[in-house]
């Protein structure tokens, strides 16, 4: 049965001397898709998308991007707009409720986070278990899971929804921290009801009994543009993993497991870590950037720089203009403009604005260019750069979890495939092998 985004045009797919008539649906902003429900029945065939690029797996209503038009909306607010005047809980409450809230309902929602941002103390002694070096998002994504086990108000998800929410934005920080905390041998720092929720975090890793942590305006302000500009990027590898995942009826804790997992890969998160890495070689090797630069520009070589270009947006990265100045911004607080590493990529950064190669080919500094430095100015070490890009994401995982579920036309997940194996063949017994 066609709905209310059918547009009354169809198109025309052409097979042999058969002609089939498929429904073009339309969203809110213009875009149009052809909708295949019915291809496979009514012709026996199948699409074959790898990577599902050209695939709409859903309707959704939370995330509108635009990479040709440098365009990025959290429910219809510019990213602009929502970075410059939000805190990243205002905008974590919209992504997942579909509204900002009032004062009100912020204050609620801000008690709600502070009650709920303790673990258990069992969990605590997980941590010990983790052999020293563990990756940080090995142990986020094992801890996450394992909180279904010690608050299990799950039976009904929906019912209990906003409280699993609150407790994973919540628990989620508290655990990143602890995780590093952990990893240095520091005792751990718990969460305090008198600060905000970026300060909180910052304070949860930095804080030490013998030089307690200074909460700067500064990187709280930071943290919460990078956290906010994060939330949601329609449906990338991650949230696409956690919309599957939770296509099965699984629930809200290991769906979000499954995407913290999917975002560990480096093709995905782990490109901020990649950009502090380049930097480090680079330096080593005498910090001769212009090499690099030769190298990236030259078809043979196969090096490429991390943090230009991005795979949807074709112009720049409407984040990056907010990142940029928030870079800026930090580093002149922080008095870091001697950080060897740091003036290696400021220049990368001229080269890149400026030379026609870069310029020509959209290759800008992108997000994850930018966010590894200010998370470096920051004190934050490289290998929990991917656990603050999971810390940002969280919000909008939730509400895509949320959405998925409240769809009574959501289906179990389940690609198709084209096989190209062997045809059948004669079964051989071991012994005639």
């Amino acid at each position: 049965m066609l709905d209310q985004y059918f547009t009354g045009e169809k198109a025309e797919v052409r097979i042999g001397d058969q002609v089939f008539y498929l429904p073009i649906i339309q969203g809110t902003e213009g875009e149009r898709a052809i909708d295949i429900r019915k291809l496979r029945s009514e012709t026996g065939y199948i699409t074959m998308d790898s990577g599902y690029m050209n695939t709409g797996a859903c309707r959704s209503s939370i995330t509108f991007l635009d990479g040709e038009k440098s365009i990025l909306n959290y429910r219809g607010y510019a990213i602009e707009d929502l970075a410059e005047h939000c805190s990243f809980i205002e905008v974590a409450y919209l992504l997942i409720n579909g509204m900002l809230p009032n004062i009100v309902e912020l204050k609620q929602f801000s008690r709600q986070l502070n009650n709920h941002s303790m673990i258990h103390e069992d969990m605590v002694h997980f941590f010990d278990r983790f052999p020293p070096g563990a990756s940080p998002m090995s142990i986020l994504s094992s801890m996450v899971n394992t909180l279904c086990n010690f608050y299990p108000e799950m039976t009904d998800p929906l019912e209990s929804f906003n409280i699993t929410a609150a407790r994973l934005l919540s628990k989620l920080r508290t655990v990143a921290a602890f995780s590093y905390r952990k990893s240095k041998g520091h005792p751990l720092t718990y969460p305090r009801h008198n600060l905000s929720y970026c300060a909180n975090f910052l304070n949860m890793m930095f804080d030490s009994p013998v030089n307690p942590y200074l909460v700067d305006n500064v990187l709280v302000g930071a943290l919460n543009k990078l956290l906010i500009l994060h939330g949601d990027h329609e449906l990338n590898c991650s949230t696409a993993t956690v919309r599957i995942v939770g296509s099965a009826r699984t629930n809200l804790y290991a769906s979000i497991s499954a995407g913290i997992s999917a975002l560990w890969g480096p093709l995905h998160g782990g490109a901020n870590q990649e950009v502090m890495e380049m930097l480090e070689k680079i330096h080593r090797e005498g910090g001769n950037y212009r090499k690099y630069i030769e190298k990236a520009k030259d078809p043979k070589d196969p090096f490429r720089l991390v943090g230009f270009g991005h795979r949807v947006y074709k112009n720049h990265d409407p984040r990056c203009r907010i990142i940029k100045k928030t870079c800026d911004e930090v580093l002149a607080a922080l008095n870091m403009a001697d950080d060897p590493l740091l003036a290696i990529a400021k220049e990368l950064e001229e080269v890149a604005l400026h030379d026609p190669y870069f310029i020509e080919r959209n290759l800008y500094p992108n997000v994850d260019f930018y966010s590894g430095i200010i998370y470096r100015a920051m004190g934050i070490p490289t290998n929990m750069f991917t656990v603050m890009f999971a810390l940002g994401r969280l919000p909008g995982w939730i509400a895509h979890w949320r959405e998925m579920w409240d769809d009574p036309n959501t289906r179990i997940g389940r690609p198709r495939q084209v096989y190209v194996g062997p045809q059948l063949r004669p079964f051989v017994p071991i012994d005639q092998r």
